[in-house]
């Protein structure tokens, strides 16, 4: 992995695509809310990252099935159903109550009725999809460069992922907050969960009911760039005074994380090693203070 697959992506490159994609995410992701059944800790609402951007994988509908592909390469929004019967809408700048129209006008046209709450989670920004009538630009550039350190990310976490032996989720993309993510669970129960800024405190208590440890990536909103990121839930006491690799990751006392600013790997000829040292080096603070099963670890 050489830098060139890991580009810059600095947030106020891509301000504007960037919450375009998260409002486009969001909308897509509360449709495969409505249809698929529960899975612990919200499995079945994820995006599995692709060769060319995100898919919801399939999402069975009455007699039938579809599946909802964000291409971020040629920048289109393709919906392919079971029956043969395919659509797709352009990526391109315009405002969110439009495409929110142009979604729902798609899959009714395919066969398909969606009935959903059309305000964002885990966002600050509560206006309704269908009010949210702010223009915003799309940069096919940034929306490439953002898949591409996607990718690159993922396949990390595949190569950590590999080493437990344990309950562990898939290396998925989180619409609500939108990040990268995979976990790793003791197999103890956890606490219940205290609930998070606008988002449902059941959704909360249901993700975080088991103990874990998690890790992955956001493309900067929250933090003020992109990042790499670590935590344990609930925190173990000394977590945060472990000595973490490699030497530019922190504990960011404010987030309760363990932080590996993604500007930090330019100067790496390998940035991947580093950052599965990092993920390696954070699951070991949650393994020792935490008083995890040794036997699950094969990192």
């Amino acid at each position: 992995m050489k830098n060139v697959n890991w580009p810059g992506l600095p947030l106020e490159k891509w301000t504007e695509t960037y919450d375009l994609l998260h409002l486009l995410f969001q909308i897509v992701g509360k449709i495969k809310l409505q249809f698929t059944p529960y899975k612990n800790h919200w499995w079945n609402i994820s995006f599995i990252p692709t060769a060319t951007g995100f898919s919801t994988g399939i999402i069975p509908y009455e007699e039938k099935c579809f599946e909802i592909d964000l291409d971020l390469h040629i920048h289109k929004i393709f919906f392919r159903f079971s029956d043969g019967k395919n659509e797709f809408i352009d990526l391109q700048s315009g405002s969110i109550k439009s495409y929110y129209k142009k979604i729902k006008e798609k899959l009714i046209s395919l066969g398909c009725m969606i009935n959903l709450w059309p305000v964002p989670v885990e966002m600050e920004h509560r206006v309704p999809f269908n009010k949210d009538d702010k223009h915003r630009e799309y940069s096919q550039e940034y929306s490439s460069k953002f898949h591409q350190i996607i990718l690159q990310a993922s396949n990390v976490m595949e190569i950590f992922r590999s080493g437990f032996t344990g309950k562990a989720s898939p290396v998925h993309f989180f619409w609500g907050s939108f990040d990268l993510a995979v976990t790793f669970f003791s197999g103890r129960p956890a606490p219940e969960h205290s609930g998070a800024p606008n988002v449902s405190k059941d959704v909360m208590v249901k993700a975080y009911n088991s103990e874990l440890a998690s890790f992955g990536f956001w493309p900067g909103k929250g933090f003020g760039e992109p990042a790499f990121y670590s935590y344990s839930y609930p925190e173990p006491e000394k977590y945060k005074d472990y000595k973490i690799e490699p030497q530019e990751a922190y504990y960011h006392r404010d987030m309760g994380e363990f932080v590996l600013p993604y500007n930090a790997l330019k100067k790496y000829d390998n940035p991947g090693q580093p950052v599965l040292d990092f993920f390696k080096s954070s699951f070991k603070a949650a393994e020792k203070f935490g008083g995890w099963d040794k036997n699950l670890n094969t990192l």
